[in-house]
């Protein structure tokens, strides 16, 4: 029994060795890492919504998002009257961080958001789901669009992971990326 379970953990271990000897993850370009982040964020319902409050302080809640757009760009549905739409409207940088714990792999998206009142819009980003919690479209929904600035992505599952010395994980800069609209 002894041998068995020594055995075992040192499968264990060998499986963990390339990041934990030192030697560097596969580097992956640009479009794998953007796959591996959209491949999380479309499978992972919920995510958080972090903004900042008149103090500096950050304020998370789960979101129900919308999976991104080809440009990366995240929709979500929110109360006009809400927190989260005053602090977009007086800090407009946010960050988004999905987390898909079976994986163990999540993305942080910092971003910049706007609000958006717009009825064609608002009817093509819309989950009937959502019926009880807004009665009326017109004046109880008001949207969140997120325009990625930059994305940080891990998933172990795919050898996506952080460098071993310091943890940093893959990162891609997407600004240029999505100022074309």
């Amino acid at each position: 029994m002894l041998r068995l379970t020594a055995g075992a953990l040192l499968l264990c271990v060998a499986s963990l060795t390339p990041c934990v000897l030192g030697q560097q993850p596969r580097r992956r370009s640009k479009d794998e890492l953007i796959a591996a982040a959209r491949e999380i964020m479309t499978t992972t319902r919920y995510c958080a919504l972090i903004t900042t409050d008149r103090r500096g302080r950050a304020n998370a809640r789960t979101m129900d998002a919308f999976s991104p757009d080809e440009n990366m760009i995240v929709w979500f549905g929110t109360n006009p009257l809400s927190r989260k739409v005053s602090e977009i409207r007086r800090h407009p940088q946010v960050t988004l961080y999905y987390f898909d714990r079976e994986n163990q792999a999540y993305v942080s998206i910092q971003g910049i958001a706007r609000l958006v009142n717009d009825p064609k819009e608002k009817a093509r980003h819309w989950k009937d789901d959502w019926k009880a919690f807004y009665p009326d479209r017109d004046k109880s929904y008001l949207l969140i669009e997120v325009r990625p600035v930059r994305l940080e992505v891990v998933n172990t599952k795919t050898g996506v992971v952080g460098t071993s010395r310091d943890w940093q994980p893959r990162s891609v800069n997407l600004q240029r990326r999505n100022r074309q609209r």
